[in-house]
């Protein structure tokens, strides 16, 4: 027997609704597990600028252990009672400069918690077709990078994506963001197959990924920028006292 339009069209709308409601709960349910592996990924994008993670270490016991957070303001003076994972750095980006909260995190010698090793400062920015992001690990002089992590929401697969390798990050390792007293930044270069060891402020490019690149540079100059303050404050202490 034929079924009517109506009976087709009210079955269809209890269909989706039953539908949706599963879904929804379905996300609700799964959002702690979402929101504990971004928590996760975050930290190990963090350790991952100073130092080698071991196949099956604890992320969240190696995090605790080495890193203290904080938040300074354009001044590089530190926010009283604010917390790092309160800053969404996505949305500070869109503030004048002088206007956004950093976050800053420490890495402390377990031995001796006094001393601090390494700082990494998170950079936010915009590639060829959408966002980039990433942090950048300093030395104790404040000046030295350790290294660097990238990330891309939607780069070229295979020129402008590449940021997110190994390959390209490991270019940054030992530059220096500093002449002097003058911030300079580090500028990845148009072309590739260069050498730029002997330049402290140069990176070798990624062909067909000028734009790219382009992007990357603007970040680390808007976001070194903002953190220029605290940098030059602490450039000659050992320990920043967070």
């Amino acid at each position: 027997m034929r079924q009517s339009n109506l009976y087709i069209i009210l079955y269809a709308a209890a269909i989706t609704v039953v539908c949706g409601g599963l879904l929804a709960f379905a996300s609700q349910a799964l959002k702690p597990l979402q929101d504990a592996n971004v928590e996760l990924e975050r930290k190990q994008n963090i350790l991952a600028t100073v130092m080698e993670i071991k196949k099956g270490e604890d992320i969240n016991a190696l995090y605790a252990a080495h890193v203290k957070e904080g938040v300074i303001d354009f001044s590089g003076s530190f926010k009283e009672g604010m917390k790092a994972t309160d800053i969404d750095v996505s949305k500070e980006y869109k503030k004048k400069p002088e206007d956004r909260l950093l976050p800053i995190y420490e890495f402390k010698d377990p031995s001796d918690p006094s001393k601090v090793n390494n700082v990494v400062l998170p950079v936010y920015g915009f590639g060829l077709w959408k966002d980039i992001s990433g942090f950048i690990a300093l030395k104790s002089d404040m000046n030295t990078i350790q290294g660097v992590s990238l990330a891309h929401l939607g780069e070229t697969p295979g020129l402008g994506a590449r940021i997110a390798s190994e390959e390209i990050q490991d270019r940054y390792k030992g530059k220096s963001i500093f002449e002097a007293s003058e911030l300079v930044s580090v500028t990845m270069q148009k072309g590739e197959g260069n050498d730029y060891s002997n330049d402290p402020h140069k990176v070798d490019g990624m062909s067909g990924a000028t734009l790219t690149a382009k992007g990357v540079n603007n970040m680390f100059v808007d976001y070194l920028t903002c953190y220029k303050n605290y940098l030059k404050k602490n450039q000659q202490n050992v320990s920043l006292n967070l």
